[in-house]
């Protein structure tokens, strides 16, 4: 739908493009937040698993955010002052998650959960691996596979 230059640090574009990277961070770590809340509410944590992939996720995005806002002008103090917020937006989703469902019942829990895991694989689907075959060829499904394996085993071993 033409946005595929959304992601580009170059021009004018540079200060607009890694603000909307951050919103998109905020919008995606508010579920993945939501689902930590509820991760706290079985009594065993949140998986190494969860936290493995949501750091892999968003390190890149959030890198190529803080470069863009770095090129358009952005003092570091600026830039980590836009993180400390986006960690306190998550924060309270996190909060969120776990007070709203704290007396829910299982299917309401997993109704949420895979709500999330919906929404996740819907920008996986829509966004990140269309992007990631344009730039990685064929070696993207391979990766993704392997992506996918480790966090199972890391699961496994949770």
């Amino acid at each position: 739908m033409g946005g595929e230059g959304r992601k580009s640090m170059e021009g004018r574009q540079a200060r607009g493009a890694a603000l909307a990277i951050a919103l998109g961070i905020v919008l995606d770590g508010i579920p993945e937040s939501f689902v930590v809340g509820i991760d706290l509410l079985s009594g065993e944590g949140v998986s190494a698993a969860f936290v493995a992939a949501v750091f892999l996720s968003n390190l890149p995005e959030s890198a190529a955010a803080s470069a863009g806002l770095a090129k358009a002008g952005w003092q570091p103090n600026r830039i980590y002052g836009l993180w400390a917020g986006v960690t306190v937006v998550a924060g309270a989703a996190a909060a969120l998650g776990n007070s709203a469902l704290g007396g829910a019942s299982a299917d309401s829990v997993g109704f949420v959960l895979a709500f999330a895991a919906g929404a996740i694989l819907t920008m996986l689907a829509d966004t990140m691996m269309p992007e990631a075959f344009e730039k990685g060829g064929k070696a993207a499904g391979l990766l993704t596979t392997i992506g996918f394996a480790a966090a199972v085993v890391i699961s496994a071993l949770d």
